[in-house]
């Protein structure tokens, strides 16, 4: 992986979504929603804030949860990720 975020930025990259409803019906690729899950690629540094080091809370590898129009989507070598700030990230999924 080239890319690294910055500051107190994340990468991640959406999973797949469901090929089917729960009661079963499949799918058209059109009318699937997009998830809010993602898998994090990368993690920045942190930041530092009012003179306090910010830590980052997550790391590569977690499953999170985020708002639908939160971040920014970049295409990078064919695949799609989206860069967003770890205040917008709204949870982590522990299994």
């Amino acid at each position: 992986m080239n890319i690294r975020p910055l500051s107190d930025r994340v990468l991640i990259k959406r999973l797949e979504a469901e090929e089917t409803t729960k009661s079963g019906i499949l799918l058209a690729g059109a009318s699937k929603e997009k998830p809010q899950e993602a898998e994090v690629v990368a993690v920045g540094p942190g930041k530092v804030e009012d003179g306090k080091e910010i830590k980052m809370d997550v790391k590569v590898g977690d499953i999170v949860l985020f708002s639908k129009y939160s971040g920014s989507e970049i295409k990078y070598e064919g695949t799609e990720y989206i860069i967003i700030k770890q205040d917008e990230l709204l949870a982590v999924i522990e299994k």
